[in-house]
């Protein structure tokens, strides 16, 4: 039989999986502790916070539920389909965690109900100390139950569970129908065992009381045996979550017309069997029935997560995957998984300790509300077009519902709050560290990412442009080398690491085509690598052309992506291709003319050597390229990767005007206008009998990378000579730039 043929459950299972979970063991058991301690105002406050949480959480749901079709897994599929995988199996394991252990905490509370009728034995029938003490163990009533449970869900499925819940929903009415119709406490029976506490703060209450407001979550883990999820989803959920919130007002309003504060916060007590007409058994069945629906509704939804998991192939053992994604029958019960959920709950039935059980559950439980929120706050920010639910929240209420559950984490408990977040993250590492294959970026942060990035472009384009002398690179590099020689490639990373912007084009011999567009795709796809391996910030990318001098043409005309237009360009002088730095020097004027600075770098042999000196030289006629010049060579060496590195600048000036050249360096350095100190400049007299070329060859033999300065004139008299001279060293960087340049 097809899956879509075994989905058959409407919207009643949801509400009535949801209201049996929100309406469970603590209204019954401390909502009246919460009342006798906080007031009646306080307790509402409370309400009102819990609250402040889960409508927006329940919204998200309705509203992420209306624009897809959600699969088995409920939750977890929402947030592993938003987040990606690997964080939404993270939160999913974490979500998991919380439901399976709600069905311990569920059946240690189902426990409680059968105090009176212990109480009863205790006080007409003498019983020997240990069997008083075997009476006392709540384990004896708890295995049984969850064995039980466990038969229902087996055996039987999730429709009789279902079924099941049905009956429970129906007594839990009856009880609460008697409650409301009761009448206040009489004198009689007002002794206190256990007065209140003094001094407890109103988040201590909050803490304990919190579990009471969760749950409304539990119908979505049915999405995958729904007829509609779409429909069910938001309409149960957010339903239940609204009518459980006034009920619990019209509760903490009788319960503070019916006893005194001091009986209320008497935890030693069933207080609302007081109260209740027919209360004495009539209070202890529906504690019973809300908390085994509790407990139903959890056994069936902890294993579809589970197995959901186990079918992404998430869980770092290839073989537990398998056995866990398991199903069984045509309803495609999770077997094996329910069987894990079982010794789960057993292992804290055992432990015993309520109030402990419920903290860590809530604090698991904020962590998914927590998300959901912050995936329909994403998925508003991201603006994507295929995002159109039929429901939809809105984006504050999404944030503040984020917010708020990472918030109230700290405040319930800071230290559980932390082992939480520790465990999420460790969680995390370890996924990912065994599934290195699925580390792709969830759609919903690219499209984040992408709506950030065009409103700063736009903000920046939009915004008055700084003095063009206050210079910050954006940088494009034009290379047909990548995949030969990285020199150009390290270069641009260097410039674009922590100040500026950079775009590598790797130019294509050839003419746009089909063939040709798929081959550079394959090519692009190495430069991201490329950029991925080397761990740059550059933006890469191709561009077909038949001559390298259409490229040039384009990237001269190239848009910046950084929001900023370009101001710099970086070609490459190869032996090996002479015509394309012939190509640069016809097309200087044009480059020019487009207020753009150039720099061509003279690939050597050597590269850059070490990565340990940089030699800047200044000469009389680089008086307008000076500061680029330095400012290149400071951002260079700012980088990782010349760490161990330092500038050393020289100064080629005629003798008479030495002196005059040096007490200009001296202000400008003092000033704090020159990023080096004077102990790295060396003034060198011109000699007659020697030109800048033999000084450079002489001194720069060492040097890792060399920066000199060209103008436009030097290089129409000369030509490609202009460049040529320098071939015993390391790479020589020329620069040229079309007004001088401020450093400040």
């Amino acid at each position: 039989m097809e899956l879509n043929q075994v989905k058959k459950f409407g919207t009643a299972p949801v509400f009535f999986t949801a209201i049996s979970t929100i309406l469970g063991a603590v209204m019954f058991l401390r909502f009246g502790y919460a009342v006798g301690t906080v007031g009646l105002w306080g307790t509402i406050i409370l309400i009102i916070i819990g609250h402040a949480v889960t409508i927006p959480t329940a919204m998200a749901i309705a509203e992420i539920a209306t624009n897809s079709k959600v699969e088995g897994g409920g939750e977890y599929y929402i947030i592993s389909r938003s987040f990606g995988l690997v964080i939404g199996s993270t939160i999913g394991v974490a979500l998991y965690l919380s439901q399976g252990i709600s069905v311990a905490f569920y059946i240690i509370a189902f426990t409680e109900a059968f105090k009176p009728v212990f109480n009863y034995l205790f006080e007409h029938y003498n019983f020997v100390p240990w069997a008083e003490w075997l009476l006392n163990q709540k384990q004896l009533i708890a295995i049984p139950a969850l064995v039980m449970l466990t038969a229902i869900v087996l055996w039987k499925g999730a429709e009789l569970g279902v079924k099941a819940l049905y009956i429970v929903v129906a007594t839990l009415i009856v009880a609460m129908v008697a409650f409301f119709m009761g009448s206040p406490v009489s004198a009689e029976i007002t002794k206190i065992e256990h007065p209140p506490l003094d001094n407890v703060s109103l988040f201590t209450v909050f803490a304990i009381i919190f579990p009471a407001f969760t749950g409304m979550t539990a119908g979505v883990g049915l999405s995958g045996d729904l007829k509609n999820p779409g429909k069910s989803i938001p309409l149960g959920t957010l339903s239940a979550t609204v009518i459980g919130m006034i009920i619990y007002i019209f509760i903490a309003i009788k319960l503070d017309a019916s006893a005194s504060h001091e009986v209320l916060a008497d935890t030693s007590r069933l207080v609302m069997s007081d109260i209740a007409v027919q209360g004495w058994w009539l209070i202890p069945i529906g504690l019973a029935a809300a908390t085994i629906s509790s407990a139903l509704g959890s056994i069936m939804v902890a294993p579809r997560t589970l197995q959901a998991i186990a079918r992404d192939n998430m869980i770092p053992f290839k073989k537990l995957n398998h056995w866990l994604s398991i199903g069984r029958g045509k309803e495609d019960e999770p077997f094996n998984a329910t069987l894990i959920t079982v010794i789960l709950a057993l292992g804290f039935i055992m432990a015993g300790a309520l109030d402990a059980v419920a903290e860590i559950i809530s604090m698991f439980f904020m962590v998914t509300y927590g998300s959901l929120c912050l995936i329909s706050f994403l998925q508003h920010f991201a603006g994507d077009p295929s995002y159109r639910p039929r429901f939809k929240s809105k984006w504050f209420i999404s944030l503040f519902g984020a917010v708020a559950c990472f918030g109230l984490m700290f405040f319930m408990n800071p230290a559980y709050a932390l082992m939480s977040i520790l465990f999420i993250v460790a969680l995390y590492f370890a996924i990912d560290y065994s599934n290195k294959d699925k580390k792709n970026m969830a759609i919903i942060f690219q499209g984040v990412i992408f709506q950030l990035t065009r409103r700063l472009h736009v903000f920046l384009q939009k915004t008055e442009k700084e003095d063009s002398k206050s210079w910050r690179p954006s940088a494009v590099c034009l290379s047909s080398n990548s995949f030969t020689r990285i020199d150009s490639f390290n270069l641009i990373k260097w410039v674009s690491d922590k100040y500026g912007f950079g775009t590598f084009i790797h130019h294509v011999d050839g003419y746009l085509s089909k063939i040709a567009n798929d081959e550079t795709q394959v090519l692009h796809k190495r430069l991201i690598k490329m950029a991925n391996d080397s761990r740059s910030k550059v933006y890469v990318d191709t561009l077909i052309n038949r001559k390298f001098e259409h490229s040039i043409n384009a990237v001269i005309q190239l848009p910046s992506i950084s929001g900023t237009e370009n101001n710099l360009l970086i070609f490459e002088n190869t032996p090996s291709k002479p015509h394309e730095i012939a190509s640069v020097i016809e097309n200087l004027k044009i480059i020019k003319s487009a207020k753009l600075d150039v720099c061509i770098l003279n690939l050597s042999e050597k590269q850059y050597g070490f990565m340990r000196e940089i030699h800047v030289w200044i000469t009389k006629s680089d008086f307008t390229n000076a500061n680029l010049m330095i400012l290149m060579a400071y951002i260079i060496s700012g980088h990782s990767d010349w760490k161990n590195g330092h500038i050393k600048v020289y100064s080629l000036v005629p003798q008479e005007s030495m002196i005059e050249d040096r007490r200009k360096f001296e202000e400008l350095i003092e000033n704090g206008q020159l990023p080096i100190s004077m102990n790295n400049v060396e003034f060198i007299s011109r000699d007659s009998d020697k030109d800048t070329r033999t000084h450079i060859n002489e001194r720069s033999q060492g040097a890792d990378l060399i920066i000199l300065g060209f103008i436009e004139e030097a290089v129409k008299r000369f030509g490609i000579e202009t460049f040529q001279g320098y071939e015993n060293l390391s790479n020589v960087l020329f620069v040229n730039t079309v007004e001088e340049k401020q450093i400040k």
